[in-house]
């Protein structure tokens, strides 16, 4: 066989899209450490050879797919949304890097959603987060205890003797501690899908369990519960009866309203609980700065930038005003109004929406344990864009698109428009 053919067969195998996918997720969760390590001109390059793979991998498979579930349609939208941006940004340069750089991220992720299904996937992200939560610790044991020097390329304090806070290999505290919360969802899921055996689940499950503790992170604690929450109201619509299904769906419906609601008016009472008067604090007087200068600008923005590091305006004003070196909102939702206003706030929301309650949909019937990974990752990464703007970046933003593709794919019009074709008829009926 010549090489000519060996490499579609290469670029076709599913060994080959195993080992694919866990690059791809090593090199988006470690991310900030190859930048910090090597440079971002590095990391741009990393990021790009692996869209060229990733192309070429769905042109070969190319049979096997249908262009019109190829990505969902609201996150064209708000791609769409960004870029048309540029007609009005205030540095056209900086927003083209930010719009190619939010483009190259969706693209590995639609690439992945592609080639791995949900379970593959959570296997995959598994392994490559024990690794990388390993490499944290291991760094944080070497600079805080052993050698007792910061790691400064690295951000690492050494704080680990005193209890941290400790950031590993992610670049802050509040990224690790949304690290391991991810981490905890799908060693939890390997476990229950019989994926892993309690020999690798349980020291797993420890481990992102203790570096979430020394993280020091305010959000984990918001995070865990709001993933507990979750976890229990969809224990509760999987086991109701089919025929009292839609009931309970909107009766938790109901109650979840209430619980936002009254959480929104004991804001201050649980702030304090969670000590983090100080940090909310900051964050409030960011927000009002930030609403200042999207009146200025409510419908368009001011132009889509991704991070805040390159200074440009309004963003460097806001810091100059705020005396401080903030490199995002610190708020998903905040930092699209400011950079897309109304209408692209519109589209995000829209976006995730819709993937939250497609998922929902399809956990809350279907036996297997691993199709409730989706909706709880998604709803892990709606509560943290509350606190932080991971969601719009590198690994948040590559697993916001992941989950909301993974959701399309199970529950979507497309599915009519490809059955017409086919001439079945596309159901999504209870596996009990």
């Amino acid at each position: 066989m010549t090489s000519t053919h060996r490499l579609p067969d290469l670029f076709g195998s599913a060994e080959f899209a195993r080992a694919y996918t866990i690059a791809v997720l090593t090199a988006v969760f470690a991310s900030f450490t190859i930048e910090r390590a090597a440079s971002a001109v590095t990391l741009g390059t990393v990021i790009v050879a692996l869209c060229a793979l990733g192309a070429a991998i769905l042109w070969v498979r190319r049979e096997e797919l249908s262009l019109l579930r190829i990505a969902p349609s609201s996150l064209l939208a708000f791609l769409a949304w960004a870029a048309i941006s540029l007609a009005w940004s205030t540095d056209k340069s900086d927003t083209i890097l930010g719009w190619l750089e939010l483009v190259g991220f969706a693209f590995l992720a639609i690439t992945v959603g592609h080639i791995r299904d949900t379970l593959q996937t959570v296997r995959a992200l598994g392994d490559t987060l024990r690794l990388l939560l390993v490499v944290s610790l291991g760094l944080e044991i070497l600079s805080g205890v052993l050698l007792d020097t910061p790691f400064s390329f690295l951000g690492i304090q050494g704080l680990l003797a005193d209890g941290g806070p400790v950031q590993g290999i992610f670049g802050s505290r509040n990224m690790l501690g949304f690290v391991t919360v991810i981490a905890l969802i799908t060693f939890v899921i390997e476990w229950r899908s019989q994926s892993l055996t309690p020999r690798i689940a349980v020291p797993s499950i420890g481990l992102a369990a203790m570096l979430a503790f020394f993280s020091s992170s305010p959000t984990v604690l918001v995070l865990a519960a709001a993933v507990g929450v979750v976890t229990f109201a969809l224990t509760i619509v999987r086991h109701a009866p089919t025929a009292r299904r839609t009931l309970v769906q909107w009766v938790l419906g109901v109650l979840v309203a209430l619980a936002l609601a009254a959480a929104f008016a004991l804001r201050h009472v649980i702030i304090a609980l969670l000590d983090a008067g100080s940090d909310f604090s900051i964050r409030a007087t960011l927000w009002n700065t930030i609403l200042d200068f999207a009146a200025l600008k409510p419908v368009e923005g001011w132009g889509w930038f991704g991070s805040w590091a390159r200074g440009e305006f309004p963003f460097t004003y806001i810091n100059f005003l705020l005396d401080d070196r903030h490199q995002s909102a610190l708020n998903a939702y905040f930092d699209v109004l400011l950079q897309l206003g109304t209408a692209g706030l519109v589209l995000f929301l829209l976006f995730g929406g819709i993937a939250t309650v497609r998922s929902w949909l399809v956990a809350s019937i279907r036996r297997s344990v691993v199709y409730a990974w989706t909706p709880l990752m998604l709803v892990t990464l709606a509560v943290e864009s509350m606190f932080e703007s991971f969601t719009l970046v590198g690994a948040g933003w590559f697993m916001l698109v992941l989950c909301a593709l993974r959701a399309g794919q199970s529950r979507s019009w497309r599915e009519n428009i490809d059955a017409a074709h086919t001439g079945a008829i596309p159901t999504l009926r209870s596996e009990r």
